[in-house]
Order: structure tokens, then C-alpha cells, then sequence
């Protein structure tokens, strides 16, 4: 009997300190900061603009054209009158509303190594790790890239 007594107690616990140390109720803001991609290549600082969130390419790793020793520009952009902009300072992702359970949805991303834009989603897995997935269509095909924070030095 005090076995199953203990058992109990214990069991109950566990459930109210589980309960403590459960993740914070996330904010729309959560997102905000500087964030590396996977690929380490650059980094994108996302803020608030208006009631959505967007962000622009902050750092390049290799900043210049290895062809011709000048910043990047956007020489894949569909559109010809936009491949002489920099890719330091490029808005490269836009339009997300914070929906709930740490996500952020209807945004677009743009890969200037392609020229392509896509639908994107991202979702907060950790304070400091982003998941962030474009793709055409539908969700379900596409690819994520896993971004981590920044701390400013």
C-alpha cells in the first residue's frame, strides 16, 4: 500500500514540475534578431514591419563576386532591371504573420543563388533555431533550412 502511495505522490510530482518546465507561451516578436542559415553562407536580421515580420541579408560570408572582386548583386533575378542591386542589404524574406505554437506563415522567401521566390513557413523549434521551409504549392514539397540565432558581440 505505501508502494502505491509513493507512486502516486511521485507520479504527481513530476506532472506539476513537467508542468513548470514546460516551454514559454511563445510572442510574435520571439522571432525578431539576427540568424544564421544552415549553410552558414549569410546572415538575415528578421524585424517587424508594420503587423508582419520580414528580413534582409545583414552579412555575407564571401561579401564579393569571386569574378569580378565586387559586392554581390542579385544577377539571377528574373527580372532584368533588379540583377545590379547588392545582396547585402536585400529584403530576402517578407510578409509573415505570427500564427500560433511558435509558427510564422503566408511569407515568401527569395534564393538569389536561383532567382526563385517561394512560399515559406517558420517555425521556432528553440529559442535560438529556426526551421525554415520553402517550397511551391504545397508545403509538403519543399526544403528546410535550419537557421541559428545570433548574439550581438
Amino acid at each position: 500500500m505505501q508502494s502505491i502511495l509513493f507512486s502516486v505522490i511521485a507520479c504527481s510530482v513530476a506532472i506539476l514540475f513537467g508542468a513548470s518546465f514546460t516551454a514559454a507561451p511563445s510572442s510574435a516578436d520571439d522571432i525578431v534578431g539576427v540568424w544564421k542559415t544552415g549553410e552558414g553562407t549569410a546572415m538575415v536580421r528578421i524585424y517587424k514591419n508594420g503587423e508582419k515580420h520580414q528580413g534582409k541579408v545583414v552579412w555575407l560570408k564571401e561579401p564579393n563576386d569571386p569574378e569580378t572582386g565586387k559586392p554581390k548583386v542579385d544577377k539571377n533575378h528574373p527580372e532584368e532591371a533588379s540583377r545590379t542591386r547588392p545582396i547585402l542589404g536585400l529584403i530576402n524574406v517578407w510578409g509573415f504573420v505570427y500564427k500560433e505554437d511558435n509558427t510564422w506563415d503566408d511569407g515568401n522567401i527569395y534564393d538569389p543563388k536561383n532567382g526563385s521566390t517561394y512560399s515559406c513557413t517558420i517555425r521556432m523549434t528553440s529559442p535560438n533555431t529556426l526551421e525554415v521551409r520553402g517550397y511551391i504549392g504545397v508545403s509538403l514539397i519543399g526544403r528546410t533550412d535550419v537557421w541559428t540565432r545570433q548574439v550581438a558581440k
